[in-house]
């Protein structure tokens, strides 16, 4: 009896018994409701084939999708203290850092590298949601500064993809000072006359949103980005007012100038590239084509013409404006 029960039995199942089925091979779109296999999603870069609507990626994968052939060099992050104010909600903060950790194989929120694109040597710096949210701390405040430190010292441009919910509340007003620290990064990369976009993901909120994120030469951000810094809730109790529809989406602040260009994810490297290439002063590539709105590159007035000749250009885009060849210029000591 004990022969059939545990072993003819096991195998009668396991031959005719339901197979179990991995829960994540479809992934259900957010805005459409259609499922969609894994592998789909993973050789479109994450966005889904029929809607159009950029699911959020890991920090690790955007870069190897942003990098020339997917090569670059993590830039490492220093060391700091694990839980400086010994705080607890639910749980410990080191048990949440401990658990995030594993569940992402990432040490914080940020993750830099190294590398080229388009053939331009540049720093790429991304926050990973899956950790606690992107938040910004302690660690992700010095890695940030580690990677603007790098492109000075490479004198290369720096591009920044930020996505997170604001600064990170376990760390308190520690978490508060990155804001500042993060924007003398800025400064200190502006001083010396070399680029720093800015491409906005989903999503882009709090002080992340009120410090290095809107401090760009170039806003790019990606279709339907949630952008701004309160919840449209805490907003609409605070001023007791109806809220535009959309008010924080990357195609809003379009219309309303807060940002230069909303970029498909697939079209970023090349319009990256070929912005790094006009600021820096060096030979264009051969001319992409621009895609149709949804699948490649929407601008506010384009009229047809090459958007990113237009934000340069405009002189209403003061930001925009590269100030990098006056700046060298002015570097370099007058002859005598």
């Amino acid at each position: 009896m004990n022969w059939i029960t545990n072993y003819v039995r096991p195998k009668i199942n396991s031959m005719f018994g339901r197979r179990e089925v991995a829960e994540n091979l479809w992934i259900k779109c957010p805005e459409t409701g259609e499922m969609v296999f894994h592998k789909d999603l993973e050789s479109n870069q994450w966005v889904i084939p029929s809607s159009g609507y950029h699911m959020k990626i890991s920090a690790k994968a955007r870069l190897g999708y942003f990098f020339d052939d997917g090569a670059y060099e993590l830039i490492p992050a220093p060391k700091v203290p694990q839980d400086p104010l010994k705080f607890r909600d639910t749980k410990k903060y080191v048990d949440r850092l401990r658990e995030h950790r594993a569940k992402t194989e990432l040490d914080d929120a940020i993750v830099a590298g190294i590398g080229k694109v388009s053939g331009i040597e540049a720093v790429a710096c991304v926050h990973d949601f899956n950790f606690i949210a992107g938040s910004l701390g302690v660690a992700a405040g010095e890695a940030i500064i580690a990677a603007f430190e790098m492109a000075v010292k490479r004198h290369c441009p720096l591009v920044m993809f930020p996505a997170s919910g604001g600064a990170r509340m376990q760390e308190g007003i520690l978490s508060l000072m990155q804001l500042p620290r993060t924007t003398v990064a800025v400064e200190m990369l502006k001083e010396a006359g070399l680029p720093y976009i800015v491409v906005l993901t989903n999503p882009t909120t709090g002080g992340v949103s009120a410090s290095y994120a809107m401090l760009g030469d170039v806003h790019l951000a990606e279709p339907g980005a949630e952008i701004g810094f309160a919840g449209r809730r805490v907003i609409l109790q605070t001023i007791r007012e109806q809220l535009p529809e959309g008010f924080q989406t990357s195609e809003y602040l379009l219309e309303h100038g807060m940002v230069d260009m909303v970029t498909h994810r697939h079209d970023i490297p090349s319009t990256v590239g070929r912005l790094l290439r006009m600021m820096l002063n060096q030979p264009a590539l051969e001319k992409p084509e621009i895609s149709e709105t949804g699948n490649g590159i929407a601008l506010n007035g384009t009229g047809g013409s090459d958007p990113i000749v237009q934000i340069l250009d405009d002189p209403g885009t003061a930001r925009a404006k590269p100030p990098l060849v006056d700046a060298r210029r002015e570097a370099t000591p007058a002859a005598n």
